[in-house]
């Protein structure tokens, strides 16, 4: 079953902002995903830290969800999709991608990304540093030079804050469409979160449980 997505219309390029914190290209058959952070949980357990086991098993469960969904032809993932070296959580991503093994999977590599290249080919994952959808330009983190292109990246988690009567304010996970630049939120479980405090004419798509808020920033 698809998750009530938000369509939204965008430099001349139809997208849909998921729930599960994904961007589904209908035109193109594409799924983008960032920042899911694989092996983070393990990574911590390591130094002694109590994480959950089941976490990467989750993420990978809400992953298959959405290629039955979707059936996309092709998996992009936006960057920091491995979280450090290679650890038990990663045992579960490569069975889980036998399983998945006629969907093209490709990695825009990211800062956490430090497996050595043949691990990414015994699991046929493509890495690259940039590539394209459409009128996009993907990134794991914004490029340091201004691009002609508009540019999707991830690595920052964005995140806004919604304030309430008495004070009372919450932070939500959100996609982020600036002037030259969209942020996607971070799929992983285990990761924080980065108050994006936009310019006016911004907008902000906040993941509230199965719903997608718009907001616009006002200043």
């Amino acid at each position: 079953m698809k998750d009530e997505g938000f369509q939204f219309f965008f430099k001349e390029e139809e997208l849909w902002l998921l729930p599960a914190k994904a961007i589904w290209f209908p035109k193109y058959e594409i799924l983008l995903v960032s920042d899911t952070h694989m092996g983070k949980g393990a990574h911590f357990r390591k130094s002694g830290i109590a994480i959950p086991t089941a976490i990467a098993q989750e993420e990978l469960s809400c992953l298959t969800d959405l290629i039955d969904a979707y059936q996309p032809k092709e998996l992009i993932f936006l960057g920091d999709l491995f979280h450090s070296d290679i650890n038990n959580d990663l045992a579960w991503f490569q069975l889980w991608r036998e399983f998945h093994h006629k969907v093209r999977m490709i990695l825009v590599k990211g800062n956490h990304d430090i497996l050595p290249p043949h691990f990414y080919k015994q699991i046929k994952l493509e890495v690259v540093d940039v590539m394209s959808i459409g009128a996009f330009d993907l990134y794991h983190d914004l490029p340091k030079k201004n691009q002609e292109r508009f540019v999707l990246s991830g690595h920052i988690h964005p995140g806004v804050k919604i304030e309430g009567k008495a004070r009372q304010w919450i932070s939500l996970p959100c996609f982020y469409f600036g002037e030259s630049n969209a942020i996607l939120p971070a799929f992983g479980k285990f990761t924080g979160k980065a108050i994006i405090k936009g310019k006016e004419g911004e907008i902000s798509f906040a993941i509230a449980g199965k719903k997608i808020v718009p907001i616009k920033f006002n200043k």
